[in-house]
């Protein structure tokens, strides 16, 4: 038996906890990371990584290496049952508003091991085979049980999926609702029936179907509802087999993987209790509609590693570390209502809802097709479901002057196509985009970074800009009052 210390006690060893040992670790923070497990996932549900994630891992230095990994998904494909009614490109969507206007298909233990791998690099690692067995507070932080171990730690951060033993252990609530239906997930090779290079998404009726392009030819990820076809009592592989057949014309030769699941809507009443933190699946789990999951779980991780960096190396008072509940937790629960509607409206059983929404089906997805690609209010979905989107209550200036949220201030830094470069320094910075050229710049010992105009985004010429290590807009203002409201910007 031994006593350890850390800075920072990182219990699981998934997508989210990973990603914050990678960049606490890359900030100097000292961090020990356990889990129960023998390595990284080998077998997952979570698959998308979304475009503000590879922003993420862009910023990190590793975005070639997760584009290198993944499969692109060009398109979606609306249909239902053996009915498509064709591709929406999801580029043109994207376009001019990130670097990744796309979908990129990479399963969890993908992410983890490049993750893991990248820890390594940085002179981190993981204790596998170690789970944490108990926890309390104590006045410098944290004294935790692992495997034979005591663990000091200033802050503890729960990231140990929904059954977390941090949540349990600091009796915080964990409230939602379990879908009443079950669902299967399974990995199929040598598939046919479905459209090629997108991802196909047929509701309607009595059924539900997501299906995924893996890499590979023919091999596909397919997620759906599953019943007992056979009257065998048992859900398995040929009650989903014979259902795809008949209901949407799709084969396939083997399957690579399968398992069945419940889904819950569930957020933690507290994302921090004094020294504990909860992160990813700890503090929230929805339906997969969407492909959010493991998306916000990236989030979680770079919000509040940048946020414990501070604290840890004095920049910021304890107080500051509120600020990652204020900011997560709401998205969470915006997120886990609105997949929980949109996931009672596709797998409702009542006549009247399965009636309509066959309906909608067959109305609304061949003008989406035609229209989505051309309008605004494409853009605009894109924005959302990629998590670009994204507001933050960062002050007051992340409200405008009636009422409404800021474009810019309480926001990610919109991408004008050549300023994101300067953010991989992971540093508090101050931007500049036309009209400030030949202006005394704020004098705050940050660096400043001076853009072409950029029309094209929010972002307006004559002002500065003050952006997060995370990269978020913290505050605007013009040259002559600058400095004071940055100061006050970043005290708060």
């Amino acid at each position: 038996m031994a006593e350890l210390s850390c800075e920072v006690l990182v219990v699981g060893a998934g997508p989210t906890g990973l990603m914050l040992a990678n960049w606490l670790t890359r900030l100097g923070v000292r961090v020990l990371v356990v889990d129960g497990k023998d390595g990284p996932t080998r077998e997952s549900r979570a698959l998308v990584v979304q475009a503000r994630s590879l922003e993420i891992y862009d910023q990190l230095g590793i975005g070639d290496q997760v584009l290198d990994a993944a499969c692109r998904a060009e398109a979606l494909s609306p249909g239902t049952g053996a009915r498509v009614f064709g591709r929406i490109p999801v580029g043109p969507l994207g376009q001019g508003v990130t670097p990744y206007p796309f979908l990129e298909v990479l399963e969890q233990s993908r992410n983890e091991e490049i993750l893991y791998d990248n820890l390594r690099k940085l002179g981190g690692d993981v204790v596998w085979e170690t789970p944490v067995t108990a926890m309390t507070q104590v006045e410098e932080g944290v004294e935790a049980k692992v495997g034979n171990d005591t663990v000091r730690a200033r802050f503890c951060v729960g990231c140990d999926g929904a059954s977390s033993a941090v949540r349990k252990a600091r009796r915080i609530p964990f409230e939602g609702s379990t879908n009443a239906h079950r669902f299967y997930v399974l990995d199929a090779a040598a598939a046919a029936g479905l459209v090629t290079g997108a991802v196909n998404v047929r509701p309607g009726g009595r059924e539900f179907l997501l299906a995924f392009p893996m890499p590979g030819r023919g091999n596909w990820r397919l997620i759906g509802l599953i019943r007992d076809e056979d009257a065998d009592g048992v859900l398995d592989e040929d009650d989903v087999r014979e259902r795809l057949r008949s209901t949407f014309a799709i084969t396939f030769d083997r399957t690579r993987w399968f398992a069945t699941y419940r889904v819950h809507h569930r957020v933690a009443a507290a994302f921090r209790d004094g020294p504990f933190f909860l992160a990813g699946d700890a503090g929230h789990v929805h339906s997969p509609v969407g492909a959010q999951g493991m998306n916000t779980g990236l989030q979680d991780a770079h919000n509040l590693a940048f946020k414990l960096a501070d604290v840890l190396q004095g920049r910021r008072k304890d107080t500051w570390l509120d600020r990652y509940e204020a900011e997560r937790r709401p998205v969470a629960r915006t997120l886990v209502a609105t997949t929980d509607r949109l996931f009672r409206a596709v797998t409702s059983e009542r006549p009247v809802a399965r009636a309509l929404r066959g309906a909608a089906i067959r109305l609304a997805a061949p003008v989406a097709v035609r229209v989505l690609p051309r309008t605004a209010g494409g853009s605009r979905l894109f924005q959302y479901v990629s998590q670009i989107r994204i507001h933050y209550p960062i002050g007051p200036e992340a409200r405008t002057a009636d009422g409404k949220r800021d474009p810019v201030v309480g926001r990610r830094l919109p991408w004008t196509g050549r300023n994101f470069a300067v953010l991989r320094s992971a540093d508090w910075q101050i931007h500049g985009y036309g009209g400030v050229e030949g202006t005394e710049a704020p004098d705050l010992g940050l660096p400043v970074h001076i853009f072409p105009a950029a029309p094209a985004t929010a972002l307006r010429p004559g002002y500065f800009y003050l952006v997060r290590p995370d990269g978020f807009v913290a505050s605007r203002a013009e040259p002559a009052e600058a400095e004071v409201k940055f100061r006050h910007a970043m005290a708060v």
